[in-house]
């Protein structure tokens, strides 16, 4: 076990990494089992070694060395020996140059090669390989300020560099990069979709899978990190500097930004694995292992970082620490967040690591969201961590795919994903939904797809179509893929709709991935991460403007009605200083929903009527037509009051004096006063 002792430097810097101070550079570098460790110093190329200083032994692990006389810029990589017994979780081989766990920057990009998985005696120097840490002197830290998102608002989940790579307002040189989000045109974009904050998928330094450069591939997603505080510089050739920017830009149009982190495991993989990094410092403290001493593989990568060991955790508390001093983040998301609360391989809601996060002073005002699973034995946590820990829920995603979908029952579920999920986050009397709810995310078929694929299609990841879920929950209308079928392509846009309304109109927080608000497609792939290219860039021509701007008022209507954005659960019973309930559950009669109605397999029409306190005492009613026919919706009226289209700026709306259209979502609201009508008034709305 590792003592926490004067984990900080005086200014409370982190212990371990590269510190340029006081004419020269302090190198630290923390293990355990090895027995000799070195700090490689290299030109300014980042070609050549110019020399190899010993780090002296300090104690528990800790190996440090001042070496005067350097300065920023210097280029650096460490080395350790020891046993070198791989059965035992041992890989010790001073061949091998491994990244820095603290760098703060990198020369180049990881890339992946065959020789980087040597065994000790057999391969040559991996220098000319490995990408060398740069030294630098980190810039004033941000001022302390609040995060900018709130639970309830929109999350717009961002893959950096598809994002961008064909946007034709963007620079072609600044394309696929950090900064590009910065561009007004963005931000444009960004503010008419409400945005409240911007999760942005992995920057943080990759490397692809060994199996991908074959088959001339290469990782979309960075779900497959060395280190954990260097940017990936194809993403961010300015560095931190440019994610510092681009933050404090987004912050200025009102929009904070959370970065998506991987601390679940490393791209070392397996034991037929690279060593990078931590395998050769030192693989059984950094890394997970079974009894017998093989690597724990709960994480379907091949390793599992010990989140439960000391010096794991204080990695990673850095690592968030620098990211909300030096780029003024407001958040996290993390993925395949159970593995950080495993302790001992057990899931520990009370984990050290999930606390100490809640109580650091740095980051206990932080967003933290957790993707609440994980592959290996009781991974599946949804619901189990602790406030105020927001959480992806799966179920809300594929409760509202049945639904649209048509399957039989479904009315239940769907009015307990609107009210916020009570049955999975009201445990213990917590008032307030930690839900995050979503309908398609990077992983799994688009928005789009959803309503045109029956099934998946990722024969273009080179894996015989045997990647990804084979379950979808997922619909075609009727012809599978591209149609040039007005009628079927029709009904696909409305489907959209009512997933888009559907998700806007949900208690809790939302989620909502880039291009899906217009359409975006990936031909039915499910598992697009090796698909850096048209697959998942962003096609800005060819965006569905209509979908777009309905997704646009839906976020401005979501924003002006609290009854809407609210994150406390939908209990039926009266808010206080009110005599209405906070919702009525509702047939499309009119009249409330009993148990038989709520028990009938074939209902497929559901009346959300929310109660309007905070929002001028008038009520709001959502109609969910999810029948295959159009029907007529009739409205519990008030003296002095009349419903009208909630959605006011769509300019083909329902009247309903006529069936309402069949799948569709229509919002109404309550006005004061005597309802005239005219052409411009039909009631309604899509």
């Amino acid at each position: 076990m590792v003592k926490q002792q004067a984990g900080a430097q005086a200014d409370d810097r982190p212990r371990f990494g590269a510190f340029v101070a006081g004419g020269g550079i302090r190198f630290a570098a923390w293990s355990q089992a090895a027995s000799r460790l070195w700090v490689s110093i290299f030109d300014a190329s980042g070609n050549r070694e110019v020399d190899r200083l010993e780090l002296e032994a300090r104690g528990e692990g800790v190996h440090t060395l001042f070496v005067s006389g350097l300065t920023a810029g210097t280029r650096y990589g460490f080395r350790a020996d020891g046993s070198y017994a791989p059965d035992r979780g041992l890989w010790f081989d001073p061949d091998k140059l491994l990244a820095d766990p603290y760098a703060f920057e990198i020369d180049r990009s990881y890339r992946h090669d065959w020789r980087l998985a040597t065994r000790r005696g057999e391969g040559a120097d991996t220098a000319p390989l490995m990408p060398k840490a740069i030294a630098a002197a980190l810039p004033k830290r941000v001022p302390p300020a609040p995060p900018l998102f709130q639970p309830g608002g929109l999350i717009y989940e961002v893959p950096v560099r598809a994002f961008t790579m064909l946007h034709p307002d963007i620079p072609e040189t600044q394309r696929g990069t950090i900064a590009a989000l910065a561009h007004p045109a963005v931000i444009e974009h960004l503010r008419k979709l409400g945005v409240s904050a911007v999760e942005l998928m992995p920057v943080t330094a990759s490397i692809n899978e060994r199996h991908l450069p074959p088959l001339g591939l290469r990782n979309a997603w960075g779900y497959n990190p060395v280190t954990f505080m260097a940017l990936d510089p194809r993403l961010a050739p300015g560095g931190i500097m440019e994610l510092r920017d681009t933050v404090a830009a987004l912050r200025r149009a009102g929009i904070g930004v959370i970065l998506d982190l991987v601390f679940n495991h490393t791209g070392e993989s397996d034991r037929l694995g690279p060593t990078l990094s931590l395998r050769g410092l030192d693989n059984q403290a950094y890394y997970r292992h079974t009894p017998d001493g093989r690597m724990t593989n709960d994480t379907g990568t091949g390793n599992t970082i010990a989140c439960d060991h000391p010096v794991a955790q204080e990695m990673v508390l850095d690592t968030l620490r620098h990211f909300v001093r030096y780029a003024g983040v407001d958040g996290f998301r993390f993925d395949l967040a159970s593995i950080l609360g495993r302790v001992g391989g057990t899931f520990d809601t009370d984990a050290p690591l999930l606390r100490a996060m809640r109580e650091d002073a740095v980051l206990a005002d932080r967003i933290l969201i957790a993707e609440p699973w994980d592959i290996g034995p009781g991974g599946y946590q949804l619901g189990n961590f602790p406030p105020p820990f927001l959480e992806w829920n799966d179920k809300y995603r594929d409760d509202i795919r049945r639904f649209w979908r048509g399957d039989a029952g479904m009315i239940g579920a769907l009015a307990t994903r609107l009210a916020g999920s009570s049955d999975v986050f009201a445990e213990g009397g917590q008032p307030a939904s930690r839900t995050v709810n979503f309908i398609a995310a990077h992983d799994g078929m688009t928005l789009a797809d959803i309503v045109a694929y029956e099934r998946k299609h990722n024969e273009a990841n080179g894996e015989q179509n045997r990647d990804g879920h084979d379950e979808n929950l997922s619909w075609n209308n009727g012809v599978e893929g591209e149609t040039s079928d007005e009628a079927v392509s029709k009904i696909r846009m409305s489907d959209q709709h009512a997933l888009l309304a559907t998700l806007f109109a949900s208690r809790g927080t939302i989620m909502l991935t880039a291009g899906d608000e217009f359409g975006r497609t990936q031909s039915g792939n499910n598992n697009a991460y090796a698909q850096d290219n048209e697959t998942t860039w962003l096609d800005w021509s060819k965006r569905d403007q209509a979908l777009e701007h309905y997704a646009g008022l839906l976020a401005a209507m979501r924003r002006a009605l609290p009854a809407l954005s609210n994150t406390e659960f939908l209990t039926g019973q009266p808010l206080p200083g009110s005599e209405m309930p906070d919702v009525v559950w509702l047939t499309e009669a009119g009249a409330p929903l009993d148990e038989t109605g709520w028990q009938d397999p074939g209902r497929h029409r559901l009346v959300m009527l929310l109660e309007g306190r905070g929002d001028d005492g008038t009520r709001l009613a959502v109609i969910i037509n999810g029948d295959r026919r159009g029907c007529m919706v009739t409205l519990p009226e008030r003296p002095g009051f009349f419903w009208a289209p909630a959605l006011t700026a769509l300019t083909d709306v329902a009247d309903m004096s006529r069936p309402l259209p069949r799948r569709s979502v229509t919002f109404m609201r309550e006005r004061k006063g005597e309802q005239v009508l005219t052409r411009e008034h039909r009631n309604g709305g899509e």
